[in-house]
């Protein structure tokens, strides 16, 4: 699956990436090397955590190296302010229930739904991509279909 991200996105990635393969690591070594000096490691609680430690690390970086790996990276600068896009702001009516929402179209890795800042990746972004100011569109939920209409680009 392709990850639509920002340069910005990417460098964050990328220094956490840096951080966990050399300091991170780094630490954690240090930690099972004390651990495993206090004797037996098979009933070594340290020892033990370190070890788990070491795995989510590098569970973390083979995650990361893939988010990097398989980003789609989009310019959230240069676009039209006229259609919504990556970091557009706009006001939404839902249809149904007559609700108005102030929402904002982040990448996956900025996605705060309870803020309304909506992935372009969920169902609702997806949908609102590319539309502008009158549109109606039908978002295809896995719960329900509901309909929106964009009342206006902030």
């Amino acid at each position: 699956m392709k990850n639509i991200l920002t340069e910005e996105n990417i460098k964050k990635l990328q220094e956490e990436l840096d951080y966990r393969m050399t300091v991170k690591r780094a630490e954690i070594a240090k930690e099972k090397l004390v651990a495993a000096a206090h004797g037996d490691r098979s009933e070594n609680a340290e020892y033990k955590e370190a070890c788990a430690n070491y795995r989510e690390n590098d569970n973390r970086i083979q995650y990361l190296m893939s988010m990097i790996s398989t980003a789609t990276v989009i310019d959230g600068k240069n676009i039209d302010k006229s259609i919504i896009g990556i970091n557009s702001k706009f006001k939404i009516k839902f249809i149904e229930g007559e609700d108005e929402e102030v929402v904002s179209l982040v990448t996956t890795l900025d996605a705060d739904p309870e803020n309304m800042f909506i992935s372009i990746e969920s169902d609702l972004g997806k949908a609102l991509n590319g539309k502008k100011v009158g549109d109606v569109v039908e978002v295809e939920a896995p719960a329900e279909k509901y309909s929106v209409e964009i009342l206006e680009i902030l």
